[in-house]
């Protein structure tokens, strides 16, 4: 980079860095703070904040969150220097060998006497149009709802069998496999071959999306490619790849490049990974980590098996206190056939004896009130003819028949009375 400083002469230029004549000293002599101080005004008075392209080199973060790097091209470099307050405002990593747009102030830093860049913005070389064009097709898309979370399948916890779509030159697809197999060795893999980059690459993989959906192989599907610039992601940034992920019945995890990169298939996805080891990570289940939970679930199962055993154990044992053997039942209802039996002889006995002796009384009773009882002491009854028990001597006239009832024996009359 190329910096030239107009002035009409070396005067005009003295001027400028405050050391005319009148304001230097009687001996000439300035001190380097003074004459630094005068520079970097200068300097920033004349060159406003501006947008400058170069490499990145020699990239060194700093623990309090400076970014140091030296911006350069093929004929010149300069220092740089991008403050925390800015560089946490970067939603992508700056690496070594990028090229990059920097907004910034040029500046001098006077405890070093180094003229330096203090960046206040940064974005990838010529991603102006690109990525204004990244920005109208997501919000299109947002508000169309194709970004919708409601809308996401659900990546299945078990699946039976992992398609990847990527280039076979790909090393992300060697990262894949080799998660994949670290993870979980017996779980299938279809890899769908599939352009990554250049003119063509999206409809390529878009065509290949909808194969693997009717060859219906595949629970999960992994779209992955390492790293690079926008323009080498732009495959992932067109909208009919948008669109035929959303029309994948067969729900789709994208892992593209870094952490810090993101493009419309990130959104459009299923679920969107930060890195293609991190894709394959997300779907397929660690086996050392199923057979630790199979371990548990088993261990958990013995100790319920266990558990209910010894409470029916528990309760066999209340239950067999409380059972009696069949001959102790017998022997137990002999004696109390036996109780009983005693005991109904026992009350027979003694109502017997209460109505024997209850008949001996009704028997003396009757004795007592019996009618022939009397006739054994010598008197009679008498009765007319109509069977009347003659109780007066006048109720009979003379000549009637009467019968008389003796203690042995009846006697017939007639009655004659005295004239």
């Amino acid at each position: 980079m190329w910096i030239k400083v107009a002035a009409d002469s070396l005067r005009d230029c003295a001027l400028e860095l405050d050391l005319a004549p009148e304001n230097t000293p009687r001996d000439g002599v300035v001190s380097v703070s003074r004459l630094l101080r005068s520079a970097r005004d200068l300097i920033e008075r004349r060159f406003p904040l501006m947008w400058v392209s170069g490499e990145i080199c020699d990239l060194r973060p700093a623990r309090s969150g400076h970014l140091y790097f030296v911006l350069k091209d093929e004929q010149a470099q300069v220092d740089c220097v991008m403050f925390r307050s800015r560089a946490t405002l970067l939603d992508w990593t700056p690496r070594d060998g990028m090229r990059v747009e920097v907004r910034a102030l040029v500046t001098l830093y006077e405890p070093r006497g180094r003229f330096q860049l203090s960046v206040e913005a940064m974005r990838g070389a010529g991603l102006g149009p690109l990525y204004e064009r990244f920005l109208r097709l997501k919000a299109k898309l947002e508000h169309e709802g194709l970004f919708e979370a409601a809308a996401k399948r659900a990546i299945p916890p078990h699946p039976r069998s992992i398609g990847v779509l990527t280039s076979l030159h790909a090393a992300a697809l060697r990262d894949v496999l080799t998660t994949l197999a670290r993870r979980n060795p017996s779980l299938p893999v279809i890899v769908y071959p599939v352009p990554v980059q250049g003119d063509g690459a999206a409809g390529s993989i878009g065509r290949m999306l909808a194969r693997a959906n009717e060859r219906e192989e595949c629970d999960v599907l992994l779209l992955v490619r390492g790293g690079g610039s926008l323009e080498d992601l732009w495959a992932f940034n067109e909208e009919s790849l948008a669109r035929a992920l959303r029309r994948s019945r067969i729900p789709v995890v994208v892992g593209i490049g870094h952490e810090t990169d993101f493009t419309i298939a990130c959104f459009a996805a299923d679920v969107r990974a930060p890195t293609p080891t991190a894709a394959a990570e997300l779907v397929s289940p660690s086996r050392a980590e199923l057979l630790a939970r199979t371990a548990g679930l088993a261990a958990r199962a013995t100790r319920d098996a266990l558990r209910r055993i010894s409470y029916a154990m528990q309760a066999v044992d209340v239950l067999a206190r409380r059972l009696v053997h069949p001959a102790q039942r017998l022997r137990a209802s002999g004696q109390l056939v036996a109780q009983l039996a005693a005991r109904l002889a026992s009350g027979t006995g003694r109502r017997l004896d209460t109505f024997s002796a209850r008949v001996a009384l009704a028997r003396a009773n009757l004795q007592s009130l019996d009618p022939t009882a009397v006739l054994a002491r010598g008197y009679s009854i008498t009765y007319d003819a109509k069977g009347t028990v003659v109780r007066d001597a006048a109720s009979v006239g003379d000549g009637a028949a009467i019968s008389t009832t003796l203690a042995q024996g009846t006697l017939d009359s007639v009655v004659r009375k005295p004239r």
